[in-house]
């Protein structure tokens, strides 16, 4: 009788990281290399042109302006079409846009509205791929290992973030802001290309619907039926606009006058992205029962970066404030993936996304436009001193919805139809389904 030969090798990834689990991150890795060194880039092509802080807005504006407007037409198409057809097309558009981008930079003096016209192509291509890449995702893994999935995932992408962010700085210093940008548009190219392999098959096929705005509706009405769900958006509609004011508009300019320039900068994004990582490492051990309340509670360290840059504090510092609030913040964002998986239909998670994210970024087109003349009317340092202020406000609001305080988590994700199944836990979770 002949032993069975035992392989001394260990699978190369785990029994829950799939292929397409697998192809999701690599591709996000990549984007999240290129991007956030382009957001360095972008930000410093404005100034070398000439611009000033309000220029530096209105470009971030212009980006995320068309995310707003075509972020639902988006979810409820990504519910309708296959979503790595939808993901693959906005990739080709945002690599396009940003090529041309780096043309013009490198050729001479960019004008301000050319900057602007190619950000809002890239914020087009976004508002279309954000709600698919995110049903894609949450439709790769099961419910059991959804928590640590999600948080390898993010842990990945935020690690690539914190490359992307100190690398991109660095490249700004060494070889100027178009080359940044021109490594984002081939990033976007090999992504595209990774996604192009998805496989749908998986996925049950949608019932015949009543259209898109019948669709639309159906999506909204999976968001106000969740007092935690559409609570938490509202919170982050405010919180997040006065972010990315602080980040896109005063980050660069308090870097240029009192930090040292775009290098120091990059590197103080990059700290943010480390305590993303670590956040996320924490997160793949760590199940907090009430899901939604410890990662709330982790967003009130999110206003440290905003005071820092309004003392202005040491670079030093800074570095460790953005560490700190990198991690904190991501114990909230894996929490809020885990809490979307496991209460919304896979059918509807594209719409409901949209919903989520339009919600998160209606009012950063008008923060980082906002953010120039703010700054003349009331200094720099006041303009901080009100973002950090009104993280902390909104964030205690949402603390109020009884929702988000009672949350639980479970092991079984919600059924394709809408019913709630039977929760693993002693307690039945608040916000019915169905």
């Amino acid at each position: 009788m002949t032993t069975p030969i035992v392989s001394s090798r260990s699978p190369r990834r785990p029994a829950w990281a799939g292929r397409n689990y697998s192809l999701l991150t690599a591709a996000a890795v990549v984007t999240g290399l290129g991007s956030h060194g382009a957001l360095v880039a972008s930000a410093f092509a404005v100034l070398e042109a000439g611009g000033d802080g309000g220029d530096v807005g209105l470009v971030a504006a212009a980006r995320t302006l068309p995310l707003v407007l075509f972020l639902l037409i988006g979810g409820a198409i990504s519910d309708r079409l296959p979503r790595h057809h939808v993901m693959v097309a906005a990739n080709v558009l945002n690599c396009l846009s940003q090529a041309a981008f780096a043309v013009l930079v490198l050729a001479g003096e960019p004008r301000l509205w050319h900057m602007m016209l190619l950000a809002a192509l890239g914020g087009t291509g976004q508002a279309f791929f954000g709600p698919a890449a995110e049903g894609m995702l949450m439709s790769s893994v099961d419910g059991e290992n959804a928590g640590r999935a999600f948080a390898v995932f993010r842990m990945a992408m935020q690690g690539a973030a914190l490359g992307g962010a100190a690398l991109g700085g660095a490249m700004v210093a060494a070889i100027g802001p178009g080359w940044v940008l021109a490594a984002d548009a081939a990033a976007f190219a090999l992504a595209g290309a990774l996604r192009a392999f998805l496989d749908v098959g998986h996925i049950p096929p949608r019932a015949p619907g009543g259209g898109l705005l019948a669709d639309l509706r159906d999506g909204w009405r999976e968001f106000a039926g969740r007092p935690w769900l559409w609570g938490i958006v509202v919170q982050f509609s405010l919180a997040n606009a006065v972010v990315a004011a602080a980040d896109a508009v005063y980050g660069p300019l308090v870097a240029r006058d009192h930090l040292g320039g775009a290098a120091p900068w990059g590197l103080a994004l990059g700290a943010f992205g480390a305590g993303t990582v670590a956040g996320a490492l924490l997160m793949t051990r760590w199940k907090p029962r009430r899901l939604l309340l410890a990662g709330t509670l982790c967003v009130f360290p999110l206003a440290l970066p905003s005071a820092a840059l309004a003392v202005p504090v040491p670079i030093g510092v800074l570095y460790g404030v953005m560490f700190l609030a990198g991690a904190t913040v991501e114990v909230f964002g894996v929490s809020w993936m885990t809490a979307l998986h496991q209460e919304i239909p896979e059918h509807k998670l594209s719409r409901v996304a949209a919903y989520d994210w339009f919600g998160s970024v209606a009012l950063v087109p008008l923060a980082t436009a906002a953010a120039g003349p703010a700054e003349d009317a009331f200094g720099r340092s006041a303009a901080l001193w009100g973002c950090a202020g009104l993280v902390v406000l909104v964030t205690a609001a949402v603390l109020c919805v009884p929702d988000v305080r009672d949350l639980r988590r479970r092991t079984t994700p919600v059924a394709q139809g809408g019913t709630e199944p039977a929760s693993t836990d002693t307690e039945r979770p608040v916000g019915g389904l169905g």
